[in-house]
């Protein structure tokens, strides 16, 4: 088959406009969800994921609505239940007896072998330290026996009293960013109570970040991430959880929608597409996508999807990449799509062009959805893999790359300029949540659990190649695309049109905000998703 057998020029415009359509329509369509999809007959073809095929990371990553997310994709994080059993549904009434504080020091003991002392030994050993103390430190005794006895300075005092939630917390970061330890700990022990898992947005995120703050104190953030890991929910209750937030919450929807939009429409002339997904997780996004092609006028096109992932994502999806495969293949099978599929179970960090398999006379599409923020940049290694897999991808020629990524500025921000940002941005996220899900639901407890925290944790407590998540603004993103080489493609209008039919299913504080060809979701005043494409 090829391009000239297709539609001609009118006709591809029509079929674009009918493929967002057909997008929309199923990301919609309120019996749609990540494990059943309705065939291209309408028949139900009842493909059920295996229990364990969530991905690990949320926010981040392309893979809530498959499966950080992360955002993500994000790697969950640890509950805190009085048990320390992240299957265990924490206890409202008493959460802030079985404090994050104490229960991040018993993760950490118990997860990593090597570990320091504990938090307490730790400070119990600091404290004699007079530069540690602070400017208002004053030295106290009798005789020749002298001790020093540290002493808040006025402006902490004050900040106390206020018990302003933000300041405090604000002010605990700065006082640990100055290496005030006796500070940072007067604060923590304030924030303890004033924190909870079942409260207000700000109090249920200041749970988090406390935890990040405490494990930063402690060095031992990279540890507390990596031991997270060891208190992962089942792949069942994972699936329950990401896929809630993928319900209640449009940024994902977004995310899939306008990338699938961009490619229906660099696509519409196309005989044989290869799509290179660098964080395929389930492969959910292509699911519409492929849908949306078989409907194509003069017939569908031959897709090949190449799959790139981290092997410890096998974990959440119950096995390697031929699941993925399995399932798409299936789905191609039922609406008559000739279809291949290629997994590269491999990171980013390592991925060379060999592995992408490329074939000639094929219009290649790459999607970084949710992904390009776990590569170490210059900041992190000579390597670059950031910007190494940027070019890599130009020396390709593609037809199209998508980009979608957390609007955010976390990457080579110093700490306390970090810690606001992050507060501030998950803040808004936190207030999405609590808008569409009441404060005693306790699937809400363990969506931002398990598929946000762990995210806030590596932000806060981890540096150098410990910290994955590293985010920023598109307009960083817009120069690293440019000196790669690589040229803006404007998103349509049939792309803007279609996620505003979507955003009317959710809260009016979501707002869509259209700049230079590329679009960005926010909840009230703060963009939290950027989406723009490339050529």
């Amino acid at each position: 088959m090829t391009s000239q057998n297709h539609d001609n020029v009118a006709g591809s415009g029509r079929f674009v406009h009918q493929a967002l359509e057909e997008l929309e329509s199923y990301f919609l369509d309120p019996s749609y969800n990540l494990d059943h999809y309705i065939s291209c007959d309408g028949e139900s073809q009842g493909i059920q994921f295996p229990a364990q095929t969530y991905e690990q990371r949320c926010p981040v990553d392309s893979s809530i609505a498959s499966g950080s997310y992360s955002f993500y994709s994000s790697p969950s994080a640890v509950s805190f239940s009085s048990n320390g059993s992240s299957s265990t549904q924490p206890d409202c009434v008493s959460d802030t007896n079985n404090s994050i504080y104490d229960n991040c020091l018993s993760v950490s003991r118990a997860c990593s072998l090597d570990r320091e002392n504990d938090l307490e030994n730790k400070l119990g050993e600091l404290r004699p330290l007079r530069p540690m103390l602070g400017p208002d430190s004053r030295v106290v005794g009798a005789g020749s026996r002298f001790s020093v006895e540290p002493q808040l300075s006025k402006e902490a005092m004050e900040i106390i009293q206020r018990k302003n939630l933000k300041e405090m917390l604000v002010a605990c970061a700065k006082s640990m960013a100055d290496n005030d330890l006796f500070t940072s700990e007067v604060f923590m022990s304030k924030l303890r109570l004033m924190v909870s898992v079942c409260g207000e947005p700000l109090q249920r995120l200041g749970a988090y970040m406390l935890e990040g703050l405490v494990a930063r104190l402690a060095s031992s953030g990279s540890s507390i991430y990596k031991a997270l890991r060891c208190k992962e929910p089942t792949s069942p209750e994972l699936l329950s959880y990401m896929h809630l937030l993928y319900e209640i919450c449009p940024y994902f929807k977004f995310g899939y929608l306008s990338a699938n939009g961009a490619i229906a429409e660099a696509m519409k002339n196309e005989a044989r597409i290869h799509i290179i997904d660098f964080q395929i997780a389930q492969g959910s996004q292509w699911i519409t996508l492929i849908q949306a092609l078989a409907a194509r006028p003069g017939g569908p096109p031959q897709i090949r999807i190449t799959g790139v992932d981290d092997p410890v994502s096998a974990y959440a999806r119950g096995g390697g990449l031929e699941i993925v495969g399995q399932r798409l293949s299936r789905l191609a099978n039922s609406c008559g799509v000739p279809f291949e599929f290629h997994g590269v179970a491999i990171s980013g960090c390592d991925l060379e062009s060999e592995h992408l398999k490329i074939q000639p006379g094929e219009a290649l599409v790459v999607n970084f959805a949710m992904m390009l923020h776990h590569m170490p940049d210059e900041s992190v290694s000579i390597e670059n893999h950031r910007d190494r897999l940027l070019r890599m991808v130009k020396s390709l020629s593609p037809k199209v790359v998508t980009l979608v990524e957390q609007e955010s500025n976390t990457n080579t921000a110093p700490f306390v300029l970090r810690f606001i940002e992050t507060l501030e941005y998950y803040l808004a996220i936190f207030e999405s949540i609590d808008v569409a899900l009441s404060r005693e639901n306790k699937e809400r407890i363990n969506v931002e659990q398990h598929c946000l925290a762990r995210d806030i944790v590596n932000v806060l407590a981890c540096e150098g190649p410990e910290r994955v998540e590293r985010h920023e603004l598109l307009e960083k993103w817009r120069r690293r695309f440019a000196m790669a080489g690589f040229a803006p493609f404007p998103l349509s209008s049939f792309v803007n049109s279609t996620i505003k039919n979507l955003l009317k299913n959710y809260s009016g504080n979501y707002r869509l905000v259209e700049g230079d060809g590329c679009l960005y979701l926010g909840w009230m005043n703060r963009n939290l998703v950027a989406s723009c494409a490339w050529i």
